[in-house]
């Protein structure tokens, strides 16, 4: 790859992070209003469906797209193109079939699916699931092959595009549903026919550029059916579990959690409403995943082994530096959030419900924010079956600990369990870091006087605040103003606390936007223990 096609690839890898970013704030930030529409017991109705959407989503972004991607890349190296009777039709109908054998699965067995979930009435949710997945070969193909000639836009303005129609929709069904009485069951209905609409609307984002560039050849060559069945199976569905590491906890959830909650003593009612109040935790810890991987994620498209060989002290550092601002952010936000979570439980779902358990579910931010960039890098340096199976064992860990402690702890059950599995999850991903990269050193690196300070000193502002404020009583729009305060101002403390106690260095502070803001604070002991 010559080095503008290398300049293409990392522009465009940070355009579809930056999409990724968004499209994670709208599925967290929906969820919101749609618990405070449905209630707990609407809530976990949808949160019941939505990993086999989750599931769909990622597939159609970034399982066959990528392998469909390194299939043009390899066609396009041997001065073949990319033709209808060579390349479209075949691939398309691969992925017809894989995702029509998914679709009858789900379809047919919804029945036994809902009783396993220990819940028939969720079955007719789970048949209009099932057809999320007949769309998924259309998107698929067209972000594959745009992707494949490094034109990352049209995945971008499509994911998007297609969050926002099924975030505006679910919160409209929920609406509706609400204010007429109809079947609160409806809302699964409700949650697959966005997903459906959302698909849509991404293939005509993607069809207009399709349309507008004509990505498509001339003549013809022997179809490789044994190469595209291998990459698009294999590479694809690697590639997509690599990002369902919240999903598949989720999954694990969905089947184990209400059946256990019954064990545990609860009537199947009170076990819906129990788990719908333990769901409130994903949205609050998907966006504090964001903030701990972000900036991680965003400096990770130009890792490869190629640059590892070719200056691997410049490369370990970067590596560290990545590292370092995930685990520093998740830290923070982890903090922060178990303080607050009393008022943001009450702000956010209306009642101070599960906070005991929920504030340990919140410890997996950190957690989650280390196993995702750790898992980024490997990535990045060709180890996607690796990544897969620790995910894998992540699963079954959560689904194991489920069943054991669920039944005799209840939620609080279920947050251990998620925290061990994803603890065990992202000690794996670490040590297998350890073992590529022997001189990484990122533990020993660590400025852990900086990090207790830095953490202490917002514990210490935050409880001050929180005190202060609670002589008071408000509304919820006071709660919301506080809300709003105490979390800027509890990260600007932290963020402060970081730099003046040289938590980075310059040279690290030179890769974050506002830079020169940053590295000015950096100084500023230095510069006043100089006038002394």
């Amino acid at each position: 790859m010559d080095g503008n096609e290398s300049n293409k690839l990392v522009k465009g890898a940070l355009i579809l992070t930056m999409a990724g970013v968004i499209s994670k704030v709208l599925s967290a930030g929906y969820r919101i209003p749609l618990q405070n529409l449905t209630g707990d017991i609407g809530f976990y109705i949808y949160q019941q469906v939505y990993p086999f959407l989750g599931i769909a989503l990622v597939l159609s972004l970034y399982g066959f797209p990528p392998a469909i991607a390194k299939m043009a890349v390899e066609i396009g190296a041997k001065d073949r193109q990319l033709s209808y009777s060579s390349f479209y039709i075949p691939i398309l109908s691969i992925l017809f079939v894989v995702n029509g054998a998914i679709f009858l699965f789900l379809f047919l067995n919804a029945h036994e699916i809902a009783i396993w979930m220990g819940n028939i009435h969720l079955e007719t949710g789970l048949e209009y699931t099932a057809f999320a997945f007949l769309l998924i070969p259309l998107t698929a193909l067209l972000r594959g092959v745009f992707q494949g000639s490094y034109q990352m836009t049209p995945t971008a303005l499509s994911q998007i595009g297609e969050q926002t129609v099924r975030v505006v929709m679910i919160i409209f069904a929920a609406a509706m549903l609400t204010g007429t009485g109809k079947n609160i069951y409806e809302i699964g209905i409700a949650a697959a026919i966005a997903s459906i609409a959302g698909s849509v609307m991404a293939f005509v984002v993607l069809g207009v550029y399709f349309l507008k560039h004509k990505p498509i050849g001339s003549g013809s060559f022997p179809i490789p059916w044994g190469f595209y069945l291998k990459t698009l199976l294999i590479f694809g569905v690697i590639a997509a579990l690599n990002h369902m590491l919240l999903l598949v906890i989720q999954f694990a959830d969905a089947f184990t959690l209400v059946p256990g909650l019954m064990e545990y003593g609860l009537s199947q009612h009170e076990a819906m409403a129990a788990k719908g109040v333990f769901d409130r935790g994903q949205p609050l810890i998907q966006l504090g995943t964001v903030i701990g991987s972000s900036f991680a994620l965003a400096l990770i498209p130009s890792i490869s082994k190629q640059k590892l060989e070719a200056n691997p002290i410049q490369f370990h550092h970067y590596i560290r530096s990545t590292l370092k601002f995930s685990f520093y952010l998740a830290v923070g936000a982890t903090i922060g959030l178990i303080i607050i979570f009393p008022d943001a439980n009450m702000l956010l779902f209306q009642n101070d419900k599960g906070t005991a358990s929920l504030r340990i579910l919140v410890m997996a931010i950190v957690l989650c924010s280390i196993a995702i960039t750790a898992s980024s890098i490997l990535q990045g340096l060709g180890y996607l079956k690796r990544t897969a199976a620790f995910i894998f064992i992540a699963f079954f860990i959560k689904w194991i600990a489920n069943q054991v402690l669920v039944p005799l702890l209840g939620i609080t059950g279920s947050a251990i369990a998620t925290v061990i599995s994803l603890l065990i999850l992202s000690g794996l991903v670490m040590i297998e870091l350890k073992r590529k990269l022997p001189d990484l050193l990122f533990w020993k690196t660590l400025n852990w006087r900086a990090l207790i300070i830095s953490g202490l000193g917002m514990a210490i502002y935050l409880l001050l605040i929180d005190f202060s404020i609670h002589l008071f009583t408000y509304s919820r729009f006071g709660l919301l103003i506080y809300v709003l305060f105490v979390v800027l101002s509890g990260a600007a403390v932290y963020l402060v606390l970081l730099l003046k106690n040289k938590a980075f260095t310059e040279e690290e502070l030179m890769m974050l936007p506002f830079s020169s803001f940053l590295v000015q604070l950096h100084k500023g002991r230095r510069k006043r223990g100089s006038k002394n």
